[in-house]
C-alpha cells in the first residue's frame, strides 16, 4: 500500500497538485521501484522527454540528516509557515564543495512540530521550492528517539560515559531502541520516495541515523552510500558494553564509506570490527578498507572545515562593526579570553572557571587585567545532569567575580542568553586568546572560526587600531580530546583536567611574544582557509565515487534478517560451484587431477580434532582406488602427522609442509620438492620468534622440519596483529641474506624455503602426468587461504599450455564466499565434503559396474 506523503510526492512528478493550487516543478528520476522511472503520469509523458537528457546528465547528492537545513516560523496570521535557510547547518554549507552542477536533495526532519493537517501542503512547498523531504515523527516516538536512545544512550557513551548507575544515562531500555529503529526505518522510507538507486548518491549524517544503512542496502543492494559520524567514536572497552554493539556496526558496515573526524576514532571502529566481528582491515596506497563479505568499506579520514564564505560576509556586517567598538570600549585596558561551548556536560566550562580562578590566584599581575568571556550556547540535550552543570557554572563564575573582581572589573564574564552570530563573531575578534577545554567532543569549530576571524578584514583592524602592515596574531588553548586539535598543531594542548596545567597554559598564551603569535597563527590560518567544510565535502565525495565505481559490475545479493542483514558482492566471473555440473563433468573425463587442501577445507577450522574422519577417508579412498583420478592432498602440516592420519589411504599423494615433502603413495618414501642445502638460518630466526612469544601472551612457535611458523590466534587481536607486523619486519631484516621467504598468514607468521609453494605442487603433478601421456582434462583444485591462491593462480593460468587437454574442465575452488583467485566457492566444509561424496559415488558406481561386467 502506498502512504500518504509517497502519494503526493507522485503527484508532484505527475504535476497534479490536489492541495496547492499551482502546478508542481517536476523532481527528476523518482522512482516508485528500483531502477524504473515512475510512468503514473501516462498522459503527461511526452513532456518528459524535453527535459530527460539534462536532469539525467546531472549528477545527483541526497544529503540525510537528522534536521534539515531550515527554519520555520509559524506566519503571523496562524494561517501556514515560513520557512528559510538555516545558513549555520553543516549540511547545508557541505553543497559549496559539490560542484554547481551536483543536484542536492535533503531529507531530515523540521525543529518545528507540523500538525498532521499540514503536512501534505508543508512537503509538497519545502520539496517544490527548497527540495527538501521532510520527515514527521509523532511527538511521542520522536522523543524516545531523540531525547531517548540519542541523547541518553548514545551519545553519552559516544563521549565516554558508562552508565554505572540509573543517574548517569540510565540503564538499557530495549522500548527506545526499537524507537530508534523504527525512526532509521522511516528515513529509509523518505529515501525510497525520491531515489534513483542506479545514479544518485546518499550521504548519511552522524549517530542518529546509524542503522539507516542496513535499510537503504536492503531495499537496494547496489545503493551508492557514504556515511559521517561527527561524534566521537569510543574505544572498544567503552562500546562494547552497548547492547546492541553488533548491530550499530553490521549497519554501518553496509555502508560503502565511513567517514570520521580524526584517526583516533576510526582506529577505535577498526578495532571493534577486529574485536567484535572478526573483521580485519588493511590500508592500500593510503586508502583504509574493510573486507566485509566481498564488498570493501572504505574508511575516511577527515576533519571538517567552516564556511569561509559566511564568515567573511558576516565580518563585513555593520553590526559587527558596530558591536565590535563596544566590546573594544567596554574591555579597554584588559585582556579577553573567550570561550564558546554548549551548555552540556563535556565542554567542560567549569573546569575552565576553575582553571581561570587558579590564574588569578597563582598570578596576582594578571588580577584587573585577565578576563574570561564565556559564552554558553543553550543546551541541546535536557535533563538532571544540565541542570547541575548550569547551576554549578554559575555558582563558580558568581564565587570568581566576588574573590577577584572589583569596580569597572568583572573576570569572568558569562553569557548564556542567545546571541546573534554576528555578535559572536565581534566576540572572536577582540579575543586575544581562545580556551576550548571540552573533556571529549566530536570536533568542534570553535577554533577554527576564531581563526578567522582574528585574521579580520581592513574595516575591523581600522576600528581595532591595527596597523595592516603587521601580520595578524592569535593564541589556542585546546584540550586534547577534541576532534580539531590534531589539525591546530600551533596550539597549547592541555589535558582540561588538569587544572594548574590548563591555568599555566592560558598565562602562556597571555605572556607569548607577538612574533610567535604571529607565526602560529599564520600556519593556523593557512591551514583553516584551504581546508574548508567544501574541500572536506569534495574529498567525500570523490572517495565514496572511488568506493562506488565496481558496484555495477559486481554481482550482489542479500542475506540476513533484520539488523543482521548484509549483502554479498562477488565478480561476475565468481560463482557457487554446483554440484550437478562438476559430477557431470566428472563423468564424462577420463584424466583426472584432484587436489585439496586439508585445513578449512576438509576439515573445519574450528575442530579441536583435526584428525580426519571415517567419512572423509572412506571419500578419500573411493577417489584414489579410480584409476582415472591422480588425487593430491597439499597441507601445511607435518609429514608424520599426515602419514599416521592417512597410513588407510594406499594411493593418496601427500604434500606436507606446503610442498616441501611429497610422497607418491603409502609406500614410497618422501622426497623433496624443492632441495635445500642447510637451514642455519632457523638458528637465526627462532631466537626472534622466542623473544616476540614470550613478549606475546598466547602466542606459540611451531617448528617444522623445513619452516618455522608463529602462531597469535589465541593472542589479543589488536596486540597480536601489531606484534605480527614488527615480527615480520623484523625477520626480513635478520634474514635478508637468507635463501627464505618471510610470510604473514592468518593469525600466522612463516618462516620457508624459497620457493617453496602450493603452485609449485599443482605444477608438478601436471608436469608429471604429461611426461607419462596423460593430458588432464578435469582438473579440481579446492582450498581456503591464502596459501592456496598460488596454487589457484597457476591452475588459472594453465588453460591453454600444454599440460592439458584442449577440453579440459578447470574447478579451482576457494571455501567461503571472499575475493580469491579462484573461480568457485563452496560454502564451508560440509558443502566441500557433500560435493566430494557425489564425485566417489561416481567412482563406486563406475567400479561396481566394471566389476559386474568382467564377472559376466
Amino acid at each position: 500500500m502506498v502512504s500518504r506523503s509517497y502519494s503526493n510526492l507522485l503527484d508532484l512528478v505527475s504535476g497534479e497538485s490536489p492541495t496547492l493550487g499551482r502546478c508542481a516543478k517536476r523532481l527528476p528520476r523518482v522512482n516508485t521501484v528500483a531502477g524504473v522511472i515512475s510512468d503514473l503520469d501516462e498522459e503527461n509523458l511526452g513532456s518528459i522527454s524535453s527535459d530527460a537528457p539534462s536532469s539525467l546528465s546531472q549528477e545527483r547528492v541526497i544529503v540525510v540528516g537528522n534536521q534539515l537545513p531550515l527554519r520555520a516560523h509559524r506566519r503571523p496570521d496562524g494561517t501556514g509557515w515560513n520557512f528559510s535557510w538555516d545558513a549555520d547547518s553543516l549540511i547545508l554549507q557541505l553543497k559549496d564543495g559539490l560542484g554547481d552542477d551536483t543536484e542536492v536533495i535533503y531529507i531530515g526532519c523540521l525543529r518545528e512540530e507540523i500538525e498532521p493537517r499540514e503536512q501534505d501542503d508543508v512537503s509538497q512547498t519545502l520539496l517544490e521550492i527548497f527540495k527538501c523531504v521532510p520527515t514527521f515523527l509523532p511527538s511521542d516516538l520522536f522523543s524516545k528517539f531523540y531525547h531517548g536512545f540519542c541523547k541518553q544512550h548514545l551519545w553519552p557513551l559516544f563521549h565516554y560515559m558508562l552508565p554505572l548507575s540509573p543517574d548517569l544515562g540510565g540503564r538499557f531500555d530495549r522500548s527506545l531502541w526499537q524507537a530508534y529503529v523504527s525512526v532509521n526505518k522511516i528515513f529509509a522510507d523518505k529515501v525510497m520516495e525520491v531515489i534513483s538507486p542506479d545514479d544518485d548518491f546518499v550521504w548519511v549524517h552522524d549517530y542518529h541515523l546509524m542503522v539507516l544503512p542496513t535499510f537503504l542496502r536492503k531495499r537496494f543492494n547496489r545503493v551508492k552510500l557514504g556515511f559521517f559520524l561527527h561524534s566521537p567514536f569510543p574505544s572498544s572497552e567503552i562500546y562494547r558494553t552497548l547492547p546492541v554493539r553488533d548491530e550499530l556496526l553490521r549497519a554501518l558496515l553496509n555502508a560503502d564509506l565511513i567517514g570520521f573526524h580524526t584517526f583516533d576514532y576510526a582506529r577505535h571502529f577498526l578495532s571493534c570490527c577486529s574485536r567484535m566481528l572478526g573483521l580485519a582491515y588493511q590500508s592500500k596506497r593510503g586508502y583504509i578498507g574493510i573486507e566485509y563479505y566481498g564488498r570493501t568499506v572504505g574508511i575516511k579520514i577527515l576533519p571538517v572545515g567552516i564556511h569561509m564564505g559566511q564568515l567573511e560576509q558576516v565580518l563585513n556586517f555593520p553590526e559587527t562593526e558596530s558591536r565590535v567598538k563596544e566590546l573594544r570600549d567596554r574591555f579597554k585596558d584588559q585582556v579577553v579570553l573567550l570561550g564558546v561551548d554548549d551548555m552540556d556536560i563535556f565542554k567542560g566550562i567549569s573546569l575552565k572557571l576553575l582553571a581561570m580562578e587558579h590564574l588569578l590566584m597563582q598570578h596576582s599581575e594578571w588580577r584587573g587585567k585577565a578576563v574570561l568571556v564565556q559564552i554558553a550556547n543553550p543546551a541541546r540535550g535536557r535533563g538532571k545532569d544540565v541542570q547541575e552543570v548550569q547551576i554549578e557554572i554559575h555558582f563558580t563564575a558568581k564565587r570568581i567575580n566576588e574573590t577577584f573582581g572589583r569596580p569597572g572589573y568583572e573576570p569572568v564574564v558569562l553569557i548564556d542568553n542567545p546571541l546573534q552570530f554576528y555578535e559572536r563573531i565581534a566576540y572572536y575578534a577582540i579575543a586575544e586568546c581562545c580556551l576550548v577545554t571540552a573533556v571529549r567532543d566530536g570536533m568542534n569549530l570553535i577554533p577554527y572560526k576564531y581563526i578567522i576571524c582574528r585574521q579580520g578584514n581592513e574595516k575591523l583592524d581600522d576600528i581595532l587600531q591595527l596597523d595592516p602592515s603587521i601580520p595578524k596574531k592569535s593564541m589556542l588553548v585546546v584540550s586534547e580530546f577534541v576532534g580539531c586539535s590534531p589539525s591546530l598543531s600551533g596550539a597549547i594542548r592541555v589535558n582540561p583536567w588538569n587544572i594548574e596545567s590548563v591555568a599555566e597554559a592560558m598565562v602562556s598564551a597571555l605572556e607569548m611574544k607577538d612574533p610567535e603569535k604571529q607565526l602560529r597563527h599564520e600556519k593556523h590560518f593557512r591551514y583553516v582557509s584551504t581546508h574548508d567544510v567544501g574541500y572536506w565535502a569534495n574529498s567525500f565525495i570523490q572517495d565514496l565515487e572511488r568506493a562506488c565505481r565496481d558496484h555495477n559490475r559486481r554481482r550482489c545479493w542479500g542475506i540476513g534478517f533484520g539488523l543482521g542483514f548484509r549483502v554479498i558482492a562477488l565478480d561476475p566471473n565468481f560463482k557457487k560451484l554446483s554440484v550437478e555440473h562438476i559430477v557431470s563433468a566428472y563423468k564424462r573425463t577420463k584424466n583426472r587431477a584432484i587436489l585439496l587442501d586439508y585445513d578449512g577445507t576438509i576439515m573445519p577450522q574450528t575442530s579441536i580434532n583435526k584428525k580426519p574422519t571415517s567419512e572423509a577417508i572412506d571419500i578419500l579412498n573411493s577417489l584414489c582406488k579410480d584409476p582415472k583420478n591422480i588425487v593430491f592432498l597439499l597441507s601445511g602440516r607435518d609429514k608424520e602427522t599426515l602419514s599416521i592420519w592417512f597410513s588407510s589411504c594406499d594411493k593418496l599423494v601427500i604434500a606436507a609442509e606446503h610442498g616441501y615433502f611429497i610422497r607418491q603413495n603409502n609406500d614410497a618414501e618422501w622426497e623433496t620438492c624443492v632441495p635445500v642445502a642447510d637451514f642455519a638460518w632457523k638458528q637465526i630466526a627462532e631466537p626472534v620468534m622466542q623473544l616476540y612469544t614470550e613478549t606475546t601472551d598466547g602466542s606459540a612457535i611451531e617448528a617444522k622440519e623445513s619452516a618455522l611458523v608463529w602462531h597469535y590466534q589465541y593472542a589479543d587481536p589488536d596486540f597480536g596483529s601489531c606484534q605480527a607486523k614488527e615480527l615480520l619486519d623484523h625477520l626480513e631484516s635478520v634474514l635478508s641474506n637468507e635463501p627464505v621467504s618471510v610470510k604473514s598468514g592468518q593469525h600466522i607468521v612463516e618462516v620457508k624455503p624459497q620457493g617453496v609453494t602450493k603452485g609449485l605442487v599443482a605444477e608438478r603433478l601436471l608436469s608429471n602426468m604429461q611426461q607419462r601421456g596423460l593430458r588432464a582434462d578435469f582438473v579440481l583444485c579446492i582450498g581456503d587461504d591464502r596459501s592456496d591462491e598460488d596454487m589457484f593462480e597457476f591452475i588459472n593460468g594453465t588453460i591453454s599450455g600444454p599440460a592439458l587437454s584442449p577440453v579440459a574442465e578447470l574447478f579451482a575452488c576457494t571455501v567461503g564466499q571472499k575475493p580469491s583467485k579462484a573461480k568457485y566457492y563452496l560454502e564451508d566444509t560440509t558443502e566441500i565434503v557433500r560435493m566430494l561424496q557425489g564425485l566417489a559415488s561416481v567412482s563406486d558406481h563406475t567400479a561396481q559396474a566394471s566389476a559386474s561386467q568382467s564377472s559376466t
